[in-house]
């Protein structure tokens, strides 16, 4: 990409376009002046914690935690003890979260495992709030399951008989939607929820703790009490999110799979590997393909494209970069949508979660993931990304 103005390099370093008049000194455009002094904010309508938000000419429903204050949640859940199976990601975000906010939660694991000691470790007592997965699930009215998903499959068979009278809780729809797959056939008595943050368990909590919270997917699969839709809102604020959307366990795996093989994860770091493999094979330096294609995007375009959107970067970056970013962008959708067409029937038609729990199950799992990890390790782009990365004024010793 042709380098964005000195101004846009150093906006970044002066968080993030901290006001209009900051920016306009810095010589921006007219355009990129109009949009950070008005920018479009989108019309809703709101009644307590509810609002109706116009997203691009579509209505959409929008909870937020403000209908919900922590004592709204403890008078609530006060005959619940919320059953969390599992420690990894979203459980140790989850759980902390909501035993911050003072509800009976306790944690089910296997004992002296690796989860059960970093739960240890994060001030949850064994016999007290942390107990072996099935003295858990007999312990609890809600269970969320936040097992892996290869894990929630081999564990079903044992689970499912002990969840008679109570309210099961997703934050996948993985095993729910694809059921031939996984075998995970939910009983048809009760209450199946799922709340599903949009980020890791570690965001989840940072946000939290930091008085912010993530956006979050609530759904409902089968709503036996007629409250479920009720608890999932109530359960999303809980475990610490600030706005909630309503969609269905379907359209939340398919859109999570499909983002994390493409523009989340797997698409681009395709793209990352194949300019920077243009770059040195034209004769660039490994520190200026690197810079041109991971640091610039990830340390300053990105950070402001997420911050005021991409209409703000066009305008906002050089005569040059955005002439050129403009008549390239339709060659790249036009080469990139056969490939995202072919992702989502690949996740819609289930292929992606047979390889999924062929591979996760598989009892050499862990040492062909690591193999994988350290292919991409010693990558030549990552490599030079680390010494690269070293140089940031964050990270030079004082």
């Amino acid at each position: 990409m042709a380098a964005p103005s000195r101004a846009l390099r150093s906006a970044l370093a002066r968080q993030l376009v901290r006001s209009a008049p900051a920016v306009q000194r810095r010589g921006l455009s007219l355009a990129a002046r109009a949009a950070v002094v008005a920018p479009k904010v989108p019309n809703y309508t709101q009644q307590r914690g509810l609002k109706t938000i116009d997203f691009a000419g579509t209505p959409e429903v929008v909870y937020e935690r403000s209908d919900w204050p922590r004592e709204k949640l403890l008078d609530y859940f006060k005959n619940d003890t919320l059953a969390l199976i599992g420690y990894g990601s979203q459980g140790h975000g989850q759980g902390l979260n909501l035993r911050d906010n003072g509800l009976n939660v306790i944690v089910g694991v296997r004992k002296n495992g690796a989860s059960w000691n970093e739960a240890i470790q994060d001030g949850w007592v064994p016999g007290k709030n942390l107990f072996e997965v099935d003295e858990a699930i007999s312990k609890g009215t809600i269970v969320m399951n936040l097992l892996s998903d290869a894990a929630q499959s081999e564990t079903w068979p044992a689970i499912k008989p002990q969840l008679k009278g109570k309210t099961l809780y997703f934050s996948h729809g993985f095993s729910p939607v694809f059921k031939d797959l996984t075998k995970v056939e939910v009983p048809s008595d009760i209450d199946v929820i799922l709340v599903a943050p949009k980020g890791s368990g570690r965001t989840v909590r940072s946000l939290f703790k930091a008085g912010k919270g993530i956006n979050s997917s609530i759904a409902v699969w089968q709503d036996v009490t007629g409250k479920a839709k009720e608890k999932a809102i109530a359960l999303g604020v809980a475990v610490g999110s600030g706005y909630l959307y309503e969609t269905t366990f379907e359209k939340e795996v398919y859109s999570d799979l499909m983002g994390e093989r493409g523009s989340l994860m797997g698409g681009i770091h395709g793209m990352f590997l194949a300019q920077y493999e243009v770059l040195r094979e034209r004769g660039h330096s490994p520190s200026e393909a690197f810079n041109e294609t991971v640091e610039e995007a990830t340390q300053s375009l990105y950070p402001l494209i997420g911050a005021n959107g991409m209409d703000w970067m066009y305008a906002a970056c050089s005569t040059t970069a955005r002439r050129g970013a403009l008549d390239w962008t339709n060659k790249f959708k036009d080469a990139i949508k056969p490939v995202m067409n072919d992702l989502y029937t690949s996740v819609a038609d289930g292929t992606e979660t047979k390889r999924s729990l062929d591979y996760n199950s598989a009892p050499d799992y862990r040492q062909k993931y690591e193999a994988e990890l350290e292919e991409i390790r010693n990558l030549e782009i990552w490599r030079a990304g680390k010494a690269v990365r070293s140089l940031r004024p964050e990270n030079q010793e004082k």
